[in-house]
This record gives structure tokens, sequence and C-alpha cells, in this order.
């Protein structure tokens, strides 16, 4: 049994930690909940007791066996590295998705990896679980050349004060008044009845930033830096379910057929064979696997491949991914 610690326990991520932990009974010996301020004090319901939140969490350094951080880029780089060295900490943001010393897991992909950790396990993008969960199988199959995917990401990827904007914005919309610019936006444009072709900053050559994690961390979960990765990242009014228009060149030839026997046999992938049953987020919300639809021979490449990949962000694209890891751990 394990001392559980969760990081942004209010958050929307953390929040789905806690839902999961207490769904795939992770064998929890006590659960311990870091927030804001604002939170000190609340108590969330897990299994049959209430759990306190607190605002201080230096009280539960070398106090936890196992730590989900569900926090920012900028406060993971400040509080996670100061529980690595007497407990595991999951980390869900960017902070250390890069640094060579810190694996970058898929379970489904890359399980091995989590014997290499030295105190630190990234949960990788949420886009790159998705896309990566249905290819991995096809990779080992036929070698992946290069990804050309065009994301449709949903409102909570950018958290909880996303959702809220987008429904704000509905509510102006639907009752006939112009959408206010609030001063707090969340996204650089209105989000409603609009799409915005940016996540993220722009680099140099005008990748955004979500679109670099998108290259940079196929090619460190595949172990493959010779893997050509062409995204382009897309915010669309839709609360939860991140989609994907996937393309895929292979080195070797596979048939739809292949294709589809693979991914009918793959972990944590669900199969939507006929064309007219696509995967689509309103369908796929509150699901563990990742859906994919629409498999068609790419009419662009010699040995390529097209698809239609759906999951659930918040379950799938970061908090179950974040648990799968734990109980990778605890199997170690």
């Amino acid at each position: 049994m394990k001392r559980v610690l969760v990081l942004g326990a209010t958050g929307l991520v953390g929040q789905e930690v806690i839902k999961i932990l207490e769904q795939r009974n992770f064998p929890v010996k006590e659960l311990l909940l870091f927030a804001s301020e604002r939170s000190e004090g609340l108590t969330i319901r897990f299994r049959d007791r209430e759990c306190e939140i607190s605002s201080e969490y230096t009280e539960f350094i070398d106090k936890v066996d196992i730590v989900f951080g569900c926090l920012d880029e900028s406060l993971s780089k400040e509080i996670v590295p100061k529980f690595r060295e007497e407990s595991i900490v999951i980390d869900n943001s960017p902070a250390f998705r890069m640094d060579p010393d810190v694996p970058l897991i898929i379970p489904e992909v890359n399980p091995h990896k989590v014997k290499e950790h030295k105190g630190i396990i990234a949960n990788p993008n949420c886009s790159t679980i998705q896309m990566l969960v249905p290819l991995y199988p096809l990779h080992k199959k036929a070698k992946i050349k290069r990804i050309f995917v065009a994301t449709y990401q949903s409102v909570s990827g950018y958290g909880r004060a996303a959702v809220e904007e987008l429904k704000l914005e509905t509510e102006y919309l639907a009752s006939g008044q112009p959408v206010p610019k609030f001063e707090d936006s969340v996204f650089p444009h209105q989000i409603v009845a609009n799409i915005i072709p940016q996540i993220g900053r722009f680099n140099e050559l005008g990748y955004t930033s979500e679109e670099m994690k998108m290259i940079n961390e196929t090619r460190k979960i595949f172990d493959e830096p010779s893997i050509l990765v062409s995204p382009t990242c897309v915010r669309i009014p839709v609360f939860y379910g991140h989609s994907e228009a996937v393309s895929v060149e292979f080195e070797n030839p596979l048939s739809v057929d292949e294709a589809k026997e693979i991914l009918k046999n793959a972990s944590g992938v669900k199969l939507c064979e006929k064309d007219d049953e696509y995967p689509m987020p309103i369908k796929v919300a509150g699901s563990d696997e990742v859906f994919v639809g629409r498999i068609r021979k790419d009419s662009a490449f010699e040995n390529g491949l097209a698809m239609w990949i759906v999951a659930d962000n918040i379950r799938k694209g970061a908090a179950l991914n974040a648990v799968q890891i734990a109980e990778l751990l605890v199997k170690e």
C-alpha cells in the first residue's frame, strides 16, 4: 500500500487522477492533497472518507511514496524536484519531458522505461499519447518514416478556466449578444463558433510549442530520432476530447486489412471498423481507450495509411496514463 500525493488536486487532471485511483482500486494507504490557498481546508471524497486539501506542500516532503504532479509548468519546475529524493513523481506538465534523465512513458508503448527513473517520470502531452498508442503497433510491423498530423483539440486541454470561458461565450452567442473580449481570456481569440490554429507560442520556424511537443516527444518515446513529424495543432470549440487526422508513411508495405487486424488486438485501442462508425469526441468522453476509425490507404504515399484518432484528453491523455505509470511502478 502506498502513500499518494496529488499536487494540483482541484484541477481537471488532478480530480480525474483521484477518480481513476478509486475506479482502478489502486493500492492507496493514504491520499494526500495539495492545491492553492483558495482550496485550503476543502475536502475531496476518496473511497469512504473525506480528504482535506492543504496549500502547503512542504509538509508532505519525505512522507509519500508516489506523487502525481498536476500543476502548470512553472510550478512543476519549482515543486517537483523537491520530492524526487524520497518519492517517485509522475509529472503531467511539460517541465521535464525532454530531460534525458527523465523517462517519458506511455505504458502501451515503452513500459520498460519505468526502470530508468531517477525520481521523476514524465507523462507525455495529451495529443502525443493518443497518436502513439495506435501508431506504435503499426510501427513495430512496418516501421514509420513520416507522420503528418492535424489535431482538433478541445478547450479542456487548457484547464478549467478554458471550459468556463467557452461556456460563457456560448451563452452570449446563444442569446444573440456580441461575444466580449474578456480581460483574463485564456485564448488569443474568441473560441466559440471559431477555430484557432495556435496552441502555445510560435518559434522562429513558425511552429507552436504544442506542435514541437508532438515532434520531440514522438522521437523520444519511440526512441527513433529519425522519424519525421509534421503537426498542425488547432483549438476547437469542444469541451472534452481531442481528435486527430493522421497520415503515416511506412518503410514497408502495410495494407488496410493488416492494419485493422493489428489494431483490433492492440492494447488501449478501440477500432471502429465501418466507415460510417467513426469516433467523435461526444462518444468517447469518459472512455479509457484511444478510438481509431476511417483507416484507408493514403493517396499521397506508396506505403501510406490515413486514419482518424479520437480520445478523452483529460482521461487517457493525462490522468489515466499517469495512473497506469503508477501501476507499473507498483508491479516493479
